[in-house]
């Protein structure tokens, strides 16, 4: 074995030690509080540029902050909470609202559909620059 073989078997034994019941959780049941809570906090943009992250399950349906960025990264990373429903299914049966949104893509944005939680819309905290 090479003089860094070792060591790095010890790092990624590590890294699995205490990541593997973490990436095997599903993300959980998120009231609307929480959800509200969520999308009020900011967020890096520089850390989060490019990211999907699952937030859980909202009224059983999956949410997800979506961070698209385009040609001005990380400055016009902006971050989309949304429900994750099936292609055709109906977002308003899924207890959602549809809003249309500027989706950065290049060097322009283009609007792009979304089914996004009731609870997000009246404070339109789903769509944050």
């Amino acid at each position: 074995m090479g003089r860094f073989a070792l060591p790095s078997l010890g790092l990624l034994g590590l890294l699995l030690a205490t990541g593997c019941s973490t990436w095997a959780n599903e993300p959980g049941q998120l009231d609307d509080a929480a959800l509200a809570a969520y999308a009020a906090k900011s967020f890096d943009k520089q850390a989060m540029m490019g990211q999907t992250v699952e937030l859980g399950r909202n009224r059983g349906v999956p949410v997800v902050a979506w961070f698209p960025c385009s040609d001005v990264c990380p400055q016009y990373t902006v971050r989309i909470i949304h429900y994750r429903v099936p292609e055709g299914s109906d977002c308003a049966a899924a207890g959602g609202v549809e809003k249309t949104v500027a989706v950065p893509v290049a060097i322009a944005v283009l609007p792009r559909t979304f089914c996004v939680p009731k609870v997000l819309v009246e404070s339109g905290a789903y769509y944050t620059r």
